[in-house]
């Protein structure tokens, strides 16, 4: 099959949608597959040599504000018609709702390829966090226009897809999230690193991975936090990531740690050094750092959905606390930091329950319904690559 996918972000960018091609792209790749990614041009573009299983078509774009680190693509529909036009796709897959994605759909459309799309990012649900609620529905009203141009779009979950289908959305199906358990295992623990921390073996350290913004409710984060704090002096608080919020945060929070980007490689240690995440976030989609810290072999607590629904069962491979209830979310950190037992043996479970979700199931998956949406026949079955990487 010949691919183009276009997204406004990828690697070397850290973040949910930027992993996620990364991974689904080399795999595809892997797989024998023509991966073409198109994306926002930026400075620090890989060599194409350290890629070898797509190429990368850089396309214009300016600076997301805040988020420098971060590019939107701009609308670009009549180059990709010509290009398009002389190098045709078998199937053009969009990644992001941006202006670069929506230029690509009416491309495609225009020139008779099959397209389709990812939804990745609950944009709607972020206006209350950024006090623009009444813009709730028009930016709702946008996702479903932009999707529904779409033959077919794919949702991180089955609980998301019926919640997309309640708001008008057609044509979904599950593109489920691996995780990569080696890059993200419990011998990665460095004694060194908890020693920079200045914590004890015992200590419990707490650990937050992600992009530093409103949507990440640090509120409640915090409040969890400082109950955990609290009923246990000894518990260690350490951030990891950037974003607007950074520099508001560390004034406020001066006893925590603020470890800063790290690449995905690196931030693996990070999480099997630490013991404890704290999930608080009501925005996500998926929501992969938690698989990531339950790989690494954390305790995790968060909110009952997304990944959480999937991954954790409540007091056996996690905690779970009704999305409703953020005082059991506090509650739920407080047994946490108060029982190492209960720690100890949900980081065991909480390795083994994602010790089965590979990407290269996700990928396989994934590649028969682009195959089917592309109207290509399954080609015959062949060994089975090796397994995916983040």
């Amino acid at each position: 099959m010949k691919l183009a996918i276009v997204t406004e972000t990828f690697p070397p960018e850290i973040n949910g949608v930027a992993m996620t091609f990364g991974v689904i792209s080399a795999e595809l790749g892997r797989r024998g597959h023509s991966v073409a990614i198109y994306r926002p041009w930026r400075r620090d573009l890989p060599d194409p040599r350290t890629t070898p299983f797509y190429r990368q078509i850089p396309m214009p774009g300016l600076p997301i504000p805040g988020y420098p680190l971060l590019r939107m693509g701009l609308p670009a529909g009549r180059r990709l018609r010509d290009t398009w036009s002389r190098d045709r796709p078998d199937l053009v897959h969009v990644a992001t709702e941006g202006p670069l994605g929506l230029s690509a759909i009416h491309a495609a459309r225009r020139l008779g390829i099959p397209v389709t799309s990812s939804f990745h990012t609950n944009f709607h649900a972020y206006t209350s966090h950024y006090k623009v609620s009444p813009f709730r529905g028009l930016a709702l009203r946008w996702l479903r226009y932009v999707h529904n141009l779409t033959r077919r779009t794919f949702a991180p979950t089955p609980d998301l897809c019926s919640e997309l289908e309640g708001m008008g959305f057609r044509d979904l199906a599950v593109l489920s999230r691996g995780v990569d358990t080696r890059q993200f295992h419990p011998e990665r623990r460095s004694a060194a690193l908890r020693a920079e921390w200045k914590v004890g073996p015992d200590d419990p350290v707490v650990i937050h991975v992600g992009r530093m913004a409103a949507e990440k409710n640090y509120p409640q984060l915090f409040r969890v936090y400082d109950a955990m704090k609290r009923a246990n002096p000894a518990c260690r608080f350490v951030l990891a990531g950037e974003g607007p919020l950074k520099r508001s945060l560390m004034r406020e929070h001066p006893d925590c740690i603020f470890a800063g980007f790290f690449s995905r490689d690196e931030i693996g240690r990070y999480y099997a050094s630490a013991d404890i995440y704290i999930h608080a976030s009501l925005t996500e989609t998926f929501g992969n750092v938690l698989t990531e810290a339950m790989a690494s072999g954390l305790a995790v607590a968060g909110y009952d959905y997304a990944a959480a629904r999937i991954f954790v069962r409540d007091g056996e491979s996690g905690l779970v606390a009704p999305s409703d209830q953020p005082d059991a979310l506090v509650a739920a950190g407080v047994r946490l930091a108060c029982d190492p037992t209960l720690r100890a043996r949900l980081r065991t479970a909480g390795r083994e329950a994602v010790e089965r979700q590979s990407w290269e199931t996700v990928i396989a998956r994934f590649e028969a319904d682009l195959e089917d949406a592309a109207g290509l026949p399954r080609p015959p079955a062949h060994t089975a690559p090796a397994p995916a990487t983040a």
